[in-house]
């Protein structure tokens, strides 16, 4: 029996941000489509901003009606929407219609942001859920909320997205033109298996949680109600919940559901920190957080597709891994170090700016048409996203540990920085125009 409860935990945890993860690590091969092309990551953290609506929702009912909301109910309507999402998403993803005498996404964004609604709520419905089984069970589930990041990005991996060739048109038209004229195109070779079959699987990944959730429901009650050792889980909980801005802010991910709000009392003994240090503290939670969830990924694709379409999957697939590694990383190898975690937001700063500098060079970036160049990109994203999300699991363990309030501070400034990243590069985007795209091999650089 309590293999299975490990295994059916770990499998619902698995719907927890399987969706909003897959649609990131698809990306290179849904901007060669949809006619947003390269702006099409920035609308979507605008979208998974306005999708923070859900969370904000459950907490308004736990602080306005205490134990009025049931959260096994909620869990159900946002898992059947989850499925019913991918499925639409399979089949209508690629349908566009005419918006302002333009072509628009509009099917996309619609689907998107019910998907978004989804993993955004769970963060703030599941864990209360899962704090009514023994606390050992809580880790299992964390398992498979970082399996909802690793198994898209694997599973893109084998799709193997971005191959592509450079083509010359005179030579595909028989040689009839003047070889001075000659131009060179990307040609992208078919990936393994095509995106409507990757937003299946994704649907498939979701009905298994669903199933997980209604055995878990199903299952005798022989445990008892226990929130205790919760606090050793602090790392994980923190981790998969700092990925939904916002989604901690109600603290219920440490009390059971219906419990009215706790007094702000300290979860566990942690060392007092100055008003400095607090400060240091949040300026660090909105920063990190308006990097990663809104100032860098709305110009991923200026910075890698430059050097290819395969740059720009590798990048977006590993950063997706490099996630719950860090997480990983963070349950096992603790430093709450102040001088420590800031050095490292440096250092993640670091590579996000050389991303950015990409993003504004494109469609000429360094060392454009070299290995070199490639692996740099990858790497320097990979790097971005494992060092501030290392960053920000630890910020929010010394915040879990101070108090509650210092908690929902943590939501509140994560919510802020996410915002505001989002916010203010969807007008530089989309608006203004500061960010050229460009043809991989018809591009034209100085040397």
């Amino acid at each position: 029996m309590a293999l299975l409860v490990h295994l059916l935990a770990c499998a619902f945890g698995l719907g927890s941000w399987v969706a909003v993860n897959g649609l990131w690590v698809e990306l290179p091969l849904i901007v060669k489509t949809l006619p947003e092309g390269w702006e099409l990551p920035s609308y979507l953290t605008v979208i998974i901003q306005l999708a923070n609506l859900g969370p904000l929702l459950v907490t308004l009912m736990h602080k306005l009606c205490p134990g009025r909301l049931k959260e096994r109910v909620v869990i159900y309507c946002i898992l059947s929407i989850g499925v019913l999402s991918c499925v639409l998403l399979a089949f209508f993803w690629d349908k566009t219609t005419i918006v302002a005498g333009a072509s628009r996404s509009t099917a996309f964004f619609i689907i998107t942001f019910f998907l978004s609604l989804v993993d955004c709520t769970s963060s703030v419905t599941f864990l209360p859920f899962m704090t009514q089984l023994p606390a050992k069970y809580i880790t299992t589930y964390f398992i498979g909320e970082g399996l909802s990041g690793f198994i898209p990005g694997v599973v893109s991996l084998a799709q193997s997205v971005g191959i592509a060739k450079c083509v010359n048109s005179s030579q595909a038209a028989g040689n009839h033109t003047n070889g001075s004229l000659w131009s060179s195109h990307t040609e992208y070779l078919p990936p393994n298996f095509s995106t409507e079959v990757f937003f299946v699987l994704l649907a498939v990944m979701m009905c298994i949680s669903l199933a997980a959730f209604a055995a878990l429901n199903r299952l005798p009650r022989t445990f008892e109600l226990s929130t205790e050792n919760l606090v050793l889980d602090t790392v994980a909980s923190v981790c998969y919940g700092l990925e939904n801005p916002g989604a901690e802010a109600d603290g219920e991910g440490v009390k059971r559901p219906g419990e009215g709000a706790a007094p702000s009392k300290p979860l566990s003994a942690g060392p007092k920190h100055s008003v400095y240090q607090m400060t240091f503290i949040y300026f660090m939670v909105v920063w990190v957080n308006c990097a990663t969830n809104g100032l860098l990924p709305s110009v991923q694709t200026y910075s890698c597709m430059s050097y290819g379409s395969l740059a720009y999957h590798l990048s977006a697939a590993l950063a997706s891994v490099a996630n719950p590694m860090a997480c990983t990383i963070a349950m096992f190898f603790q430093n709450r170090s102040l001088v420590f975690l800031g050095v490292l937001a440096a250092l993640g700063t670091g590579f996000g700016s050389y991303n950015m500098a990409m993003a504004a060079m494109s469609p000429c970036p360094l060392l454009q048409g070299s290995v070199a160049g490639e692996m740099i990109i990858v790497l320097s994203w990979l790097f971005f996203t494992g060092t501030l999300s290392y960053v920000k699991v630890m910020v929010g363990v010394i915040l879990r540990d101070r108090s509650h309030s210092a908690l929902v501070w943590c939501g509140a400034a994560q919510q802020m920085g996410s915002l505001v990243g989002s916010v203010t590069m969807f007008p530089l985007v989309n608006v203004y125009g500061l960010f050229k795209s460009g043809d991989f091999c018809s591009t034209q650089c100085p040397l």
